[in-house]
C-alpha cells in the first residue's frame, strides 16, 4: 500500500520525455508497395516532465521539479490523460488517489513533438509508479491509439514510420549537433497538411530516395557532415511545398557562419543550422545578430546523442 507518514513530505515519481527540433528528414517511404511518411526525428536537450504523487495533497510540488515551475502546475493534458487511461486498461492496473502535475519545455505545434512528449512521460512516470518495466510495444500502441508520433519513446535515432508507428531502422547514438534556431510565426496541423505532403512526395520521389539513402550512409559511418549535407537536402525539398519565409535567407549564409548545415521542422515553424562543434561565443553573437535582423530570436540547443 502506497502511503506516506503524517508530517512527512509526498512521495513524487516523475517521468520526463526529450522533444525535438523538427527532423533530419522527412519523406517518403514504400514498404510493401504502399507510400507512407516516414521521418528521423531530431531529439533536442529540452523536455516534458509528468508527475504523481499517490500522497500528495495541496501545496506538494515534486522536489525534483525544475525550479522555475509554479506552484499551480497544471494536470495532464488531454492526450496525455488519454495515455494514461490506455495504459492503466492495458495492464489492469487502478490508479491510487492523489496529484498529477506537469511542466514542458517544448512549444506547441512548432515541430518539437511536444504531444508525443508528454504522452510518452505520463508513460514513463506510471511505469515507475507500478515498478513496471519501461515497454516500447506497450508505448506504441497507446500512441497508435492516439496520434501520430514522433520517436522519441527511443533513446536512439531511428527511421520511422509515423502514421503505423513502426520503426524500420534502428540508427544508433553517434551523431550530435550543436544548433542555433528560431520559431516562426504560426503553427502547423500536421493531419490537415498530410495530403498535400503526400502529392509533393511523389512528385519528388526519385530526390527524396536519394536524400534518404545519403542519410543512412552518413549515420552508418558515423560522419555528422553528412548527416547534415542530406537534412539540408531534404530541408530544401520541404521548402517547395511548406515553405519557412526565413529558410532561403538562412540557406544562403550557411557558409558565411560555417555551419555543416540546415534543419527545419517539416510540418512545424522551426529553422536553424547545424554545427558538429561547438559555436565559439563571438560566433553566437554574430548568429544571435543575424537572427534578429530577420526578425527573430536565436535559441541555442544541443541536439541528437554525441
Amino acid at each position: 500500500m502506497l502511503t506516506t507518514p503524517v508530517g512527512a513530505p509526498a512521495r513524487w515519481v516523475s517521468g520526463v520525455c526529450q522533444g525535438t527540433l523538427g527532423e533530419l528528414f522527412q519523406g517518403p517511404l514504400r514498404p510493401g508497395g504502399d507510400a507512407d511518411i516516414a521521418i528521423v526525428s531530431f531529439p533536442v536537450d529540452r523536455h516534458s516532465w509528468v508527475y504523481f504523487s499517490p500522497d500528495a495533497g495541496p501545496g506538494d510540488e515534486p522536489p525534483d521539479a525544475p525550479p522555475h515551475v509554479p506552484p499551480d502546475t497544471p494536470p495532464l493534458g488531454a492526450k496525455a490523460a488519454t495515455a494514461a487511461r490506455l495504459f492503466l486498461e492495458h495492464f489492469g492496473r487502478t490508479l491510487p488517489p492523489g496529484r498529477w502535475s506537469s511542466h514542458s519545455d517544448l512549444h506547441v505545434g512548432v515541430g518539437m513533438a511536444s504531444s508525443t512528449a508528454d504522452i510518452v512521460a505520463t508513460l514513463r512516470c506510471l511505469f515507475r509508479l507500478f515498478s513496471l518495466p519501461y515497454d516500447t510495444g506497450a508505448v506504441l500502441r497507446v500512441l497508435s491509439a492516439i496520434e501520430r508520433a514522433d520517436s522519441v519513446f527511443l533513446d536512439e535515432f531511428a527511421l520511422y514510420l509515423s502514421g503505423r508507428h513502426r520503426v524500420v531502422r534502428r540508427l544508433g547514438t553517434g551523431i550530435g549537433f550543436h544548433t542555433a534556431f528560431v520559431m516562426e510565426p504560426g503553427t502547423v496541423d500536421t493531419a490537415a497538411v498530410t495530403p498535400v505532403l503526400r502529392r509533393h512526395y511523389r512528385r519528388c520521389a526519385t530526390e527524396y530516395e536519394r536524400c534518404l539513402t545519403d542519410l543512412l550512409k552518413g549515420f552508418a559511418s558515423g560522419d555528422p557532415a553528412a548527416v547534415a549535407r542530406a537534412t539540408t537536402f531534404s530541408s530544401v525539398l520541404s521548402q517547395e511545398v511548406l515553405p519557412k519565409h526565413t529558410f532561403e535567407t538562412v540557406l544562403a549564409h550557411r557558409e558565411e557562419f560555417g555551419a555543416d548545415g540546415v534543419f527545419v521542422a517539416h510540418t512545424g515553424s522551426l529553422v536553424g543550422y547545424l554545427f558538429s562543434g561547438r559555436p565559439a561565443p563571438s560566433l553566437k553573437g554574430e548568429l544571435s545578430a543575424f537572427f534578429r535582423s530577420l526578425g527573430h530570436q536565436c535559441s541555442f540547443a544541443q541536439g541528437g546523442y554525441a
